[in-house]
């Protein structure tokens, strides 16, 4: 359009556009159809479409919905070439899942590798930089799960699909504790050990005697130590 014959009171032009009313019979055609290609796609793509998304079914999805997206809306686009790239989009989806039930290496490459986050009570701060995950959000994570010190995790592993899987100590140790300091009622709850220290950074505990202003923590190289919380009485 030119820009004269964009007018602010055109409520016409805003509701209906500049296509013809015909073209709203059509739009219900094109929009069965989308839908029932988009089922399709989804049916051929398999069920892990329907549940939790992998790293190659987002990128599926996303090819998916800005193709079909375009022929909803411009009447002077066919739906033809919908058609190809779907086609394409789920050959190229079952083709991977095909690749990747035979071959661990292409399957790691294509769906991403497995992440210890946390081995031992002691967060690994170096993977979880390759892993692009904070401190802070690893923390959350844990409090979702109802951890409230690292002495009761064994491991915390990141999976592929970026979904986390939590394996409990079956005796709890003393550990950080990982509650907001500033709930004093539920800290409160917790008894702290006299003769273990906690580094704040990672979790690594350590026994005294030891000066902790001087002393580097042999995990993470920080020197900020509080005292290691057991279970609540």
């Amino acid at each position: 359009m030119k820009p004269d014959e964009i007018k602010l009171t055109d409520w016409m032009r805003w509701l209906v556009g500049e296509v013809p009313p015909s073209f709203y019979i059509e739009l219900l055609i094109r929009a069965a159809f989308i839908y029932l290609l988009l089922m399709i796609c989804m049916r051929l793509l398999g069920k892990r479409m329907s549940s939790q998304l992998g790293r190659n079914d987002l990128v599926a999805m996303v090819t998916l919905a800005a193709t079909i997206g375009i022929p909803l809306q411009a009447p002077d686009r066919g739906l033809l070439p919908a058609v190809v790239i779907a086609i394409i989009v789920v050959l190229t989806g079952r083709w991977i899942s095909s690749k990747t039930f035979y071959s661990e290496p292409f399957e790691k490459i294509s769906q991403g590798n497995i992440s210890v986050l946390v081995k031992n009570a002691v967060m690994d701060l170096t993977e979880m930089k390759k892993a692009r995950l904070t401190r802070e959000r690893l923390v959350a994570q844990l409090r979702y799960s109802g951890i409230k010190q690292l002495g009761q995790v064994k491991r915390l592993y990141m999976e592929a699909n970026g979904d986390f899987t939590i394996i409990e100590e079956e005796e709890p140790q003393p550990g950080l504790f990982i509650i907001p300091r500033t709930d004093t009622a539920l800290y409160d709850r917790f008894k702290r050990s006299d003769r273990l220290l906690s580094c704040e950074n990672c979790g690594f505990t350590k026994e005294k005697p030891f000066e902790p202003a001087d002393t580097e923590c042999p995990s993470c190289g920080h020197k900020v130590w509080t005292p290691a919380v057991l279970q609540n009485h």
